[in-house]
């Protein structure tokens, strides 16, 4: 369905490019470009003359970077449409902290009416792990509506509204800080397993997660017994490790948690092309493409 939009949107907007749809791919050796989930095996092999990858995703944690040869350019997605939905998301998962929707939930479970306190949002101090483009679309959203923001970065950034913190030696103040922590951090070998007890415990008691980054920085058990022991007092997770969990899995059903199936945002197709034609326009020119990944880094 993917492929036929983008052939679709390729003959509107780039007629002069040819298009090819897996596994038509004609003559391998007339390839320059090609958007994959996951590229084919022996790639450099099988395409001689591929100019750039394009990855559909926003992240590059599920490629095999060995298999990609450094001398192809490794472009991830970029799109504005994506991160104004991970906003929306996040913003959700944060109201429904600060207006008490998991403790009016149990209550309607057992048929009790009974009014909270209502709070401000600057009395709500939210903390975001990352700084990348959904990180601070989110946080733009968040302190519109006057919540009390936060990041956490590996390096140094600034944000008008946000308390920026950078560098391992930061993290326990910012944790400290931190009431309702919402990860939008890449997956990479420093990050992998990175929300466990160790780090989860931090936070004061009764913080709330928000994990909409990728399914492998979390520990689940170290979440059930934060859960378990009030230190955390909810989730919300629209990712997993793995995809979906296994049936039965007792975070399924538990009060305390809300899980969505990696739907936080999506990549539109007609915006998808636009940018890797954008991209290949600026690959022409000569001009640094948007999205292009430091392998060093791992995104």
């Amino acid at each position: 369905m993917r492929g036929q939009q983008w052939a679709r949107l390729f003959a509107e907007r780039a007629p002069d490019i040819e298009f090819r749809q897996w596994p038509d791919t004609g003559d391998p050796a007339d390839v320059r470009y090609m958007a994959a989930w996951t590229p084919p095996p022996r790639l450099h092999e099988v395409f001689p003359n591929l100019e750039i990858l394009f990855t559909t995703g926003a992240g590059i944690d599920h490629l095999d970077l060995s298999a990609i040869p450094d001398s192809v350019p490794l472009v991830r997605m970029i799109d504005p449409a994506f991160a104004e939905g991970m906003a929306q998301y996040v913003l959700h998962a944060v109201l429904d902290v600060h207006r008490d929707c998991f403790d009016y939930a149990e209550q309607q479970a057992r048929g009790v009416w009974l009014p909270r306190p209502i709070r401000s949002a600057s009395q709500v101090r939210v903390g975001v792990l990352g700084m990348g483009n959904l990180a601070k679309a989110s946080l733009h959203r968040l302190v519109q509506l006057g919540y009390a923001c936060a990041a956490w970065s590996r390096s140094a950034h600034r944000m008008e509204g946000v308390e920026c913190f950078a560098g391992a030696q930061a993290m326990r103040a910012f944790l400290a800080r931190t009431e309702v922590l919402v990860c939008l951090l890449p997956l990479t070998d420093d990050t992998r397993g990175l929300l466990g007890e160790e780090l989860l415990s931090q936070l004061p008691r009764g913080a709330s997660l928000v994990q909409v980054a990728r399914g492998a920085h979390l520990d689940h058990g170290a979440l059930m017994r934060l859960l378990a022991s009030g230190h955390l007092s909810s989730a919300r997770l629209d990712v997993t490790d793995p995809e979906p969990l296994p049936a039965g899995h007792p975070l399924w059903r538990h009060p305390r948690v809300r899980i969505t199936p990696h739907i936080a945002t999506a990549a539109r197709p007609e915006v998808a092309v636009d940018a890797v034609l954008e991209n290949i326009r600026r690959h022409h020119d000569g001009q640094p493409m948007h999205g292009l990944v430091d392998r060093k880094r791992g995104y």
